[in-house]
């Protein structure tokens, strides 16, 4: 049960932790926001995962929104301050779908294919400049990619991990990148002052509560459905958008179901009797507590790597969720047309009136649907 959940925890946040901080930076924190951010989130995906699997008897285990990382990430023009007032929209929202069907219902009328399409578009500049980080410093990123390639046959959910350490001993072995004074400062939370600009709420906010359910959420509630359990899912979803908020006040991004971390806490080797297998997400939380404490620590190695690593981590990580996303945005043979015109707008980074690609992207796509539902086609 420990091994499953140092692993599940382990995965989680040296696969995706590059992202983070890209997701920090891109919104203007300095370092003790993004410290404050990383803690923040760490302590609620502990609380959420402990609580929901104490209540609900059932191996409950929560993640960060790597989608929604990648989604501030690729942010213009937001400051900290109007980001965290997206975050407590966004944790409403997630809440109030717990509470409220008939917003769960609104969510669900938007087609499969429109709203993975959006995803891709979002994650799929992130994965493009993979290459030309491998370009700027070919003796560090191309074995981090053969090392990737090859763990990925073996366990997808340790390759990005083996990449990451790879990377962190080829960059400070050679002369890029020297590494800091190691100390462990004890951790704080800085609270930052929410703005709610209606612009961002717009533009990051309601974007963000979009792919928080439907690359996370849904198929968080899936994996455990697959392993035999039924998913708490209005309390998980009150629990995680509460969460959300209150982090949200620290710096920090949603908080989510897990889905490929969860799979590694569901397992025979977690618990021979299935019934206690919710154990699992005390440990797991126990664990990402100590991964909150340590990140003072973590964080100062991580920010000394050279900027192409950091890149190129980004990229690797998120080929996975790409490929998911690509996959549910073309499946539906009727809405194939509108997920490409949402693919297209929403990865070209377009900017109008304050409001990012992302939702452009879904509101073009919505509207081609619409034409074409209209006209009586499909496709």
């Amino acid at each position: 049960m420990v091994s499953a959940a140092l692993v599940a925890a382990l995965v989680g946040y040296g696969g995706t932790i590059a992202l983070v901080l890209s997701a920090a930076a891109a919104v203007g924190a300095s370092a003790a926001q993004t410290a404050s951010w990383v803690l923040a989130v760490c302590l609620a995906k502990a609380a959420g995962s402990a609580i929901l699997s104490l209540w609900a008897r059932v191996p409950v285990v929560l993640a960060w929104s790597t989608p929604g990382a990648a989604l501030i990430a690729a942010t213009q023009g937001v400051s900290l301050a109007e980001a965290v007032g997206a975050f407590v929209l966004t944790g409403g929202l997630i809440a109030l779908t717990g509470v409220l069907r008939p917003l769960g219902r609104v969510v669900a009328m938007i087609p499969d294919g429109v709203a993975a399409a959006m995803l891709a578009g979002v994650l799929l500049p992130f994965c493009m400049k993979g290459a030309l980080a491998a370009q700027a410093l070919p003796m560090v990123l191309l074995p981090m990619v053969a090392v990737f390639a090859v763990v990925r046959l073996r366990n997808p959910a340790l390759a990005v991990l083996a990449a990451l350490g790879l990377g962190l001993g080829l960059a400070f072995a050679g002369d890029g990148a020297t590494l800091p004074v190691l100390a462990l400062p004890w951790p704080a939370l800085t609270f930052v002052v929410p703005v709610f600009r209606l612009e961002v709420l717009i533009g990051l906010g309601v974007p963000l509560y979009l792919v928080t359910m439907a690359s996370q959420n849904l198929p968080g509630f899936a994996t455990l459905r697959a392993a035999g359990y039924a998913p708490p899912v209005p309390e998980a979803l009150a629990v995680t958008g509460g969460l959300s908020a209150l982090s949200g006040l620290f710096g920090a991004h949603p908080t989510s179901m897990a889905a490929i971390t969860a799979a590694i806490c569901l397992g025979d080797d977690v618990h021979p009797d299935r019934d206690q297998r919710w154990r699992v997400g005390l440990v797991y939380g126990a664990i990402w507590v100590g991964l909150g404490v340590l990140s003072p620590a973590i964080l100062p190695v991580l920010a000394a790597l050279p900027a192409p690593v950091m890149t190129g981590l980004v990229a690797l990580a998120l080929l996975g969720p790409l490929m998911g996303a690509l996959s549910g945005a073309f499946v539906p043979v009727e809405t194939r047309f509108a997920a490409v015109t949402t693919l297209a707008v929403t990865a070209s980074g377009v900017v109008a009136f304050g409001v990012g690609a992302a939702f452009w992207g879904l509101l073009a796509g919505l509207a081609v649907q619409g034409l074409t539902r209209v006209a009586g086609r499909t496709g």
